[in-house]
């Protein structure tokens, strides 16, 4: 194995030459970019780089959507041994300045004017901020050098042979052990903590998660979940790099059925929440004719679906399994690389989110908590060692989630720590299993459930709009909001009767007995989902908390 994320990329783009190792979308239409390609523009930018003073070790911020450029940008930090500081491109202000000066970054990518923005109206807070790279063209002005991605690499290309040399000298001297990026945590609660991750750390992912795995040199991933989150950056990156697989960039999260479509792959990563929506788009169906249209929508080459970053719901999981389309679900989190186990083709069990990686351990804690140990553990959190020594007990990282193991390793996540609903009659509930028996309603989208401390569950619930908008034409409904809530006396005992028929599968003080209905979807731009669209349930339960503690006015 290679000793480090760049040397990796660069064995893998001699071997593959001329093969296409990108594919993205430019005025309409898919171009690629062969694996020798990207290395030579990766080298320039890296070559670049070093012309404006950037050193190993210095931390560089990507501000930015999913692009192809972002992917060369990152391998070129690798290359000369500098940190890549990613960050979620719905972030504010506040939020990226806040990243930026934490990780005393010296340089940031951007997209595009917005995001330039965000850094440019604050730049007295970003002391140590030198330089602004810009994928594309921006208005800039004040103390910060920018400069484009055509003139940052137009630098590197004067730099010559020499400029080359610097840049695989470097490499050369990057060890395992040397920090490649720093993710911060969506901090739900408190500052977001910055997670040191190592070449070695991803590494052995990437090498572990190729157990068993259907992946091989030439297959083509449909990428879509946002490089600033662990999951895409180690799977849809990595991951390809170590193998050879083409990855071909979604333009959207809105147009990934149309880009399934075109590009036709063998394999995707997502979030739950993408195939809870292609089964609600077929559930009504008879099954025969469901499993043929999901198969006509993920397309004839798809060898498998992996799933991750929040917890797959059974019936979902089921209804792909028995259309005969294999959906593996997995288990990580950001401070461990991420992956920690994953089911197998194999051992493919709906439910489980399968057994340890290979050199993975796993044990469960007396609480119940899930421990794990092993090369993917995180270095720790930037310029926090009480948090890191508060996470990381002898060599054992506290994951605070709470899961048992089955008798063959198979891991159950039943929820987190620290999510544990405590009635005030002394029931635990975990929310998560409340939640996913809600959204196996057809009607019902999305859930948060809600009633630590009172003595009863309620829930924030968010219908599936189509749905009833059909069944509201039909039945003369009316769908007036008050507030951003659906009102209508109508609606609501439709959803109070729904309610109650799932909440049947769970003993009495389990059951959501009151419920408020929001009248759109949980939305990325307000922070109730994360980038990788999971429900951000503290946040919400924040948000909403006056009105979900309105529903317990009448019971003391």
């Amino acid at each position: 194995m290679a000793v480090n994320l760049a040397a990796m990329h660069r064995q893998t783009c001699r071997r593959l030459g001329d093969r296409p190792c990108l594919r993205h979308k430019a005025e309409g239409t898919y171009r690629d970019l062969s694996w020798a390609a990207a290395r030579e523009q990766a080298d320039r930018v890296a070559a670049g780089l070093l012309a404006f003073g950037i050193a190993p070790g210095d931390r560089i911020g990507m501000l930015s959507p999913n692009r192809h450029e972002w992917i060369l940008a990152d391998q070129a930090i690798l290359s000369i041994g500098a940190v890549n500081v990613p960050m979620h491109a719905p972030l504010v202000p506040p939020q990226v300045v806040y990243q930026l000066r934490h990780s005393d970054a010296r340089a940031v990518f951007v997209s595009d004017q917005a995001q330039a923005d965000k850094v440019l109206d604050r730049l007295d807070e970003v002391p140590d901020l030198e330089l602004m790279i810009s994928f594309d063209p921006v208005v800039a002005g004040g103390r910060l050098r920018t400069i484009g991605w055509s003139e940052l690499a137009a630098t590197g290309s004067a730099a010559g042979e020499a400029g080359t040399r610097a840049v695989l000298e470097l490499e050369a001297k990057v060890t395992g052990q040397d920090l490649a990026t720093i993710m911060y945590t969506s901090g739900t609660t408190g500052r977001p903590k910055g997670v040191m991750l190592t070449h070695s750390n991803l590494l052995s992912n990437a090498e572990a998660c190729l157990h068993e795995s259907l992946v091989r040199e030439g297959d083509t991933l449909l990428s879509w979940l946002p490089y600033s989150h662990i999951y895409a950056r180690l799977c849809d990156l990595y991951l390809t790099a170590m193998v050879g697989v083409t990855v071909a960039l979604a333009e959207s999260v809105d147009t990934v059925v149309q880009n399934l479509a075109e590009i036709q792959p063998s394999w995707m990563t997502s979030v739950p929440r993408l195939y809870e929506k292609l089964w609600s788009a077929v559930e009504s169906l008879p099954s025969q004719e469901r499993a043929a249209r999901l198969r006509a929508i993920l397309g004839p080459n798809l060898k498998m679906l992996s799933s991750g970053g929040a917890a797959l719901p059974r019936h979902v999981g089921e209804g792909f399994r028995d259309a005969g389309i294999l959906v593996l679900q997995g288990y990580g989190l950001t401070e461990t690389s991420p992956v920690i186990a994953s089911n197998r083709p194999s051992s493919n069990r709906v439910g489980t989110v399968g057994p340890a990686l290979p050199d993975i351990e796993i044990r469960i804690a007396p609480d119940g908590e899930i421990l794990t140990r092993g090369p993917h553990v995180m270095k720790g959190y930037w310029k926090d060692p009480e948090a890191t020594s508060a996470t990381i007990v002898d060599g054992w990282l506290h994951t605070g989630d709470v899961g048992m193991l089955e008798d063959d390793g198979h891991l159950i996540i039943t929820d987190r720590k620290k999510d544990l609903i405590i009635t005030s009659g002394g029931k635990n509930i975990a929310p998560t299993e409340v939640e996913r028996i809600l959204v196996s309603d057809p009607y019902i989208d999305q859930a948060v459930a809600y009633g630590d401390g009172r003595n009863f569950l309620s829930a924030l619930i968010t219908p599936d709009l189509d749905l009833l908008r059909a069944a509201a034409d039909k039945s003369g409904w009316d769908l007036c909001e008050s507030d951003g809530f659906l009102s209508d006396p109508q609606v609501l005992g439709f959803f109070e009767q729904r309610v109650a028929a799932v909440m049947e599968q769970l003993s009495s003080p389990e059951r959501v007995k009151r419920f408020l209905l929001l009248a759109r979807p949980f939305e990325l731009e307000s922070g109730e989902v994360t980038a990788t669209l999971k429900v951000r349930r503290r946040h919400l339960i924040a948000k909403y908390e006056d009105r979900l503690a309105a529903l317990y006015l009448n019971d003391g």
